[in-house]
């Protein structure tokens, strides 16, 4: 008879015994990553593409009037530079 995977397993997955918290004894902890949440420059550069969004949706509902929302794009445009810039892709894991 083949082995049946423990409880809080995923199936396939039969490398032995999980304690009481789902963690292998041989093992330790499931991942053991640092918490990184980005850096300062990068979460501005994120409310600036957000706040550009916003624009340019205002500016479809409200007309649409697209004055504002080229604004809108021009703002995203600007925010995907400062990106850059700030090397925001050099933020994740």
């Amino acid at each position: 008879m083949t082995e049946q995977p423990v409880s809080r397993t995923m199936a396939g997955d039969i490398t032995g015994d999980t304690g009481a918290h789902g963690l292998d004894a041989r093992t330790g902890p499931p991942s053991e990553h640092e918490e990184f949440h980005g850096r300062p420059a990068s979460w501005v550069v994120t409310t600036v593409v957000i706040i550009g969004f916003i624009v340019g949706g205002i500016a479809l509902c409200i007309g649409p009037n697209w004055v504002l929302f080229w604004v809108g794009v021009g703002i995203v445009v600007l925010a995907g530079i400062m990106g850059a810039a700030v090397h925001i892709f050099d933020d994740w894991y």
